[in-house]
């Protein structure tokens, strides 16, 4: 149905819009004027992941791009969204399989590697 594709496209895009910012179902779904169960089933129907496991994934790619550039790990847990640095930490960690300070060590000094070779 076309209609439920255009909602989960929307919130999809809304996600990757706002994901820095306190995502619920409720927040989700008030934008779409769907109920929110009907939202997480759409969802998982479409994308094969919950609106909360897709924003977790999203903010944990942009984390990736924020610690590639050097910007400090407290710094980047915050600016994605996260609002503890211990959950960032373990959910960097469970995605990645390493730390953000190990992932953050390993990119630096393979850019210095690039950059002297």
């Amino acid at each position: 149905n076309e209609e439920q594709i255009n909602t989960v496209i929307e919130i999809r895009n809304y996600i990757e819009n706002n994901f820095a910012t306190d995502l619920n179902l409720d927040v989700l779904s008030n934008t779409q004027l769907v109920s929110k169960y009907h939202l997480l089933r759409l969802f998982k129907k479409f994308y094969g992941q919950t609106p909360r496991q897709y924003l977790i994934d999203k903010r944990i790619e942009k984390a990736k791009e924020y610690l590639k550039n050097g910007t400090p790990v407290t710094e980047t847990c915050f600016a994605v969204g996260f609002e503890s640095l211990g959950s960032f930490s373990t959910l960097f960690k469970t995605k990645t399989g390493k730390s953000p300070i190990l992932f953050q060590k390993e990119q630096l000094s393979r850019r210095k590697f690039d950059l002297e070779s």
